[in-house]
């Protein structure tokens, strides 16, 4: 079997703070003087109910985490070493989601925040030789005029290249707040060019995708993977060119299915969705993106052709230049032309 790690690929599906490293959020930790809840490091993958109470609990470790955040050189940091993860795992993209909000209160507002994060952005990919651009999202558990300011703070840096805003998303809880209160926002987003990326059909099932759909029109559905239990919606998904943004881990992790050969990864291709695996929040869920592809062979008996239609997939969903993809999707024939060494 070739090797994972050199199948060229693109992440589109990273969170800012639940890319960390552990040992990151130890150093971090101990420099704040912050106890830790012992789950956040003793290397054993959450697993909670897919309930509000389980939501509670991996809300609660997310925090603890993004409280060790505190600085300008956090962040820097934090942006490095997921570029260095992800180009040891073969990514030559890397679309990382952040919510500025959260570190603006250390670095002078959200202006500063985006900044930062996009420096950080730019250096990393001249560094490491992976593409790092940005995903601005809001959250649900905000009011919907705060989604309106990150969507035109967003829109001031849109671009497709390394270190500029390619999409805007709608993260948290998908039970809380009210999907069409936040169509204005991405309204915004779109008008200036970025990808509509909200998170839709992991917790809830198929009638919150099509509430997401028609509210926000999104090119590509956080995780998604609840659309599967609906042909009709999956179909239409399909035709519209929406890509789904699948995570395994954090679907086991967060209990939507009891393990990874749970995941319905292999109806959702057979059915034609166009799909990016990603690794969600590897702080919390035990793996990054590799493992995942790991998971698409092991669990669901991907051969090393449909892998490479997996990493075409994620280049195609991905936001970017042309040039880019020929190169990324170029390489990914090159891999698969290469002869197995196992053969």
């Amino acid at each position: 079997m070739r090797d994972l790690a050199k199948l060229p690929k693109a992440h589109l599906h990273l969170h800012f703070t639940g890319s960390m490293r552990v040992a990151t959020l130890r150093d971090l930790a101990a420099q704040y003087g912050v106890r830790l809840p012992a789950a956040l490091t003793d290397d054993d993958p959450l697993r909670v109910p897919a309930d509000e109470r389980g939501w509670f609990r991996f809300q609660r470790l997310y925090d603890a985490a993004r409280a060790c955040v505190r600085s300008e050189a956090d962040m820097r940091r934090l942006v490095d070493e997921a570029a260095q993860d992800d180009a040891a795992e073969g990514s030559g993209r890397l679309e990382i989601q952040v919510d500025p909000t959260s570190y603006a209160p250390f670095v002078g507002g959200i202006t500063p925040a985006v900044e930062i994060v996009l420096d950080a952005a730019r250096t990393a990919s001249a560094a490491h030789g992976t593409e790092v651009a940005v995903v601005v999202a809001a959250s649900r558990t905000r009011h919907p005029l705060d989604a309106r300011t990150l969507a035109r703070l967003a829109a001031r840096y849109a671009g497709e290249g390394p270190g500029e805003v390619v999409g805007f998303g709608l993260s948290n809880d998908e039970r809380r707040g009210d999907t069409d209160e936040f169509a204005a926002a991405f309204r915004i987003a779109r008008r200036a060019g970025l990808a509509s990326v909200p998170h839709g059909g992991e917790l809830l099932g198929p009638a919150h995708v099509r509430q997401v759909v028609d509210a926000l029109a999104p090119d590509r559905l956080g995780h998604g993977v609840r659309a599967g239990e609906d042909p009709a919606l999956l179909g239409a998904l399909v035709d519209g060119g929406v890509a789904l943004e699948v995570c395994p881990a954090s679907n086991v992790g967060l209990g939507v299915y009891p393990d990874v050969a749970d995941v319905p990864l292999r109806a959702l291709v057979d059915a034609g969705a166009q799909v990016a695996l990603g690794a969600d929040d590897p702080l919390l869920f035990g793996s990054r993106l590799g493992a995942q592809y790991e998971a698409a062979r092991d669990a669901h008996g991907f051969t090393d052709a449909e892998l490479a239609d997996l990493a075409r997939a994620s280049v195609r969903a991905s936001r970017a230049s042309d040039d880019t993809r020929a190169r990324l999707l170029a390489d990914v024939d090159a891999w698969l032309a290469a002869p197995d060494p196992d053969a």
